[in-house]
């Protein structure tokens, strides 16, 4: 008979875990169903592409399992207190990991919301910068805050006094533990700062041109230790925060996105101006490349063998200005060669013997 009891109460503590998990499992699957609806439908309530079931999918099937699970506990058979307590224990603190993965989840989703209408592939997109780039630097400290809450609510879930001291004293001592690291770590805590610097005033936003260390390149990503630039040819150029504090260098979009591009020619004196100018309007004004701002040609600089000519254009955004400058500079050359051959810079060298001859 008590073998039977036994197997009997068995049963019934694998038949309720089972439950748990179907319950769950049915649970998740209702919710993020009516939610995939909603977002295949695009309401305003759940627009799609915010991330709720990819950020949120996974700690939600979690936190319904894990709950689950802690209201059949007092229901299972054949459990002593010790065990049900450690049992209990140990749930408690998976729920509170999940409850903690849920709320980074939330995070990233709020940031999907938030920044929703700052598109960064507009046109004019200083705004949109502006907006994602403190974000961004604000959601690794929001995540960071989250993560000590989890530890802190980890330690207080303990039933011993002494280990919720411990809880209490790790977010009393958040401070002082950040003068110690700072302390210890001094590269690392000025490099947390000047992210935090870079946030309120905006020296970098992401996609800004920049030229920095003689590279040309566009701001890929910020982090909280380092800044990644990449290059016209797609190399990656990795530069600690605490650089754009402490050095200068170029930011080509600071303002605006629209630039001045310059493409110089190097001629004879012999060659009409008025001509290179108006042929310089012809290349220029029909291209998709011009923003149709400014467009014109000037004599820069003489010396006692070439004139300068600087041609100067204007642009949406830098990109486009390279290739208007390059196209200046061919189309120019070519059409100097075809009407003023002889109008390029020459070097003339004659011998001794050939002078003697000349004059004899």
């Amino acid at each position: 008979m008590t073998t039977l009891h036994l197997k009997h109460g068995w049963f019934l503590a694998i038949f309720l875990f089972c439950t748990a998990i179907v319950l769950a499992n049915v649970a998740h699957y209702i919710l993020f169903r009516l939610i995939k609806r909603k977002e295949a439908e695009g309401t305003s309530q759940f627009a799609p592409g915010w991330g709720v079931q990819r950020h949120l999918a996974h700690p939600a099937r979690a936190i319904f399992l894990i709950t689950c699970l802690l209201l059949i506990l007092p229901s299972i058979p054949l459990l002593s207190d010790r065990w049900e307590d450690i049992v209990q224990q140990g749930l408690l603190m998976a729920l509170i990991i999940s409850l903690g993965w849920m709320a980074i989840g939330g995070v990233y989703v709020a940031q999907t919301l938030l920044l929703r209408k700052y598109d960064l592939s507009a046109e004019n997109n200083i705004r949109a910068r502006r907006v994602h780039t403190q974000f961004q630097l604000f959601r690794r400290m929001l995540i960071s805050f989250l993560i000590i809450i989890t530890i802190g609510a980890l330690l207080w879930s303990f039933h011993d006094p002494r280990i919720w001291h411990y809880g209490t004293g790790l977010l009393a001592s958040a401070g002082v533990a950040s003068l110690v690291l700072a302390t210890a770590a001094k590269s690392t805590a000025s490099n947390i700062l000047a992210g935090l610097q870079i946030a309120l005033t905006e020296p970098i936003r992401l996609d800004d041109v920049v030229i920095v260390q003689g590279e040309w390149g566009r701001i890929e990503e910020i982090t909280s230790a380092y800044v990644v630039i990449r290059i016209w040819d797609l190399r990656r150029l990795i530069v600690p925060l605490s650089y754009f504090i402490e050095n200068s260098f170029q930011n080509w979009t600071r303002e605006s996105s629209d630039i001045l591009g310059t493409a110089f020619l190097y001629v004879d004196y012999s060659i009409p101006v008025e001509s290179l100018r108006a042929r310089l309007n012809e290349i220029v004004h029909p291209s998709k490349l011009w923003d149709g701002k400014v467009c014109g040609l000037q004599v820069t600089n003489l010396s006692e063998k070439t004139m300068e000519l600087r041609c100067l254009m204007s642009s949406r955004n830098a990109s486009e200005s390279f290739d208007l400058r390059c196209l200046v500079r061919e189309e120019m050359t070519a059409w100097i060669q075809q009407n003023y051959p002889n109008a390029f810079p020459t070097v003339r060298l004659s011998s001794h013997s050939d002078a003697v001859s000349t004059a004899s």
